[in-house]
């Protein structure tokens, strides 16, 4: 008998969304990274041959994330908004996902159709749209004038730390949550019935199995 070699075509979608949203893009990075700017309109044109890319940009990036250069100021400074944000995500996020897994009964298909309707707009839209209700006269600041909270509209667009991680925390959240309910909601419960028969109280199960195993 003759061996048949086949391709493994139930991999190939996968493999080939990859390749469309990954490893292309990245790769357009790259070249424009690595590119050229266009001596009359300024604009970067990218260099497509590797054998042809250029370093001295990066160069100058590297030299510049030195300690107490401006590179490294905004390192340092976009590093502590992404560590608190994933900080505040998790606090969100976790609760969240965990009650949507455990506790949401009949509800946790709506719950869920209201996690994932976000996705139905732009992400640039919604960040925009806040945008409008941080003005200075934005609803945000008249709702907190009415309740006595502040005295004056707060300028939440003026560079603030805080407006930066809400909108980090905003835009991310779901991101968190979805991946979050996944595992969670695929944790065999026979093992956390094996746990407090052991003598785990609910709690000591939830920090030394469900914890672990999300």
């Amino acid at each position: 008998m003759t061996r048949r070699w086949f391709w493994p075509s139930f991999g190939l979608p996968g493999v080939v969304w990859l390749v469309l949203l990954f490893l292309v893009p990245t790769y357009a990075v790259l070249a424009v990274a690595f590119g050229t700017v266009d001596p009359i309109f300024q604009t970067p044109v990218p260099i497509w041959n590797p054998l042809h890319w250029e370093f001295g940009a990066m160069e100058t990036v590297l030299r510049g994330l030195a300690p107490g250069h401006t590179f490294w100021i905004v390192f340092v400074r976009t590093l502590g908004y992404v560590t608190i944000a994933l900080a505040g995500c998790l606090l969100i996020g976790y609760p969240v996902a965990y009650y949507l897994a455990r506790h949401a009964g009949r509800m946790k298909g709506a719950l869920l159709v209201l996690l994932i309707i976000p996705f139905w707009v732009s992400y640039l839209m919604r960040m925009l749209a806040w945008v409008g209700l941080l003005l200075p006269d934005g609803l945000v600041n008249r709702v907190l004038l009415d309740l006595g909270v502040i005295s004056h509209p707060h300028l939440w667009l003026a560079g603030q730390a805080s407006s930066v991680i809400f909108a980090l925390i905003y835009g991310y959240v779901p991101y968190l949550i979805l991946p979050l309910f996944a595992v969670l909601d695929r944790i065999d419960r026979s093992v956390l019935e094996a746990g407090r028969d052991l003598g785990g109280s609910p709690f000591r199960t939830f920090l030394h199995v469900t914890l672990p195993l999300s």
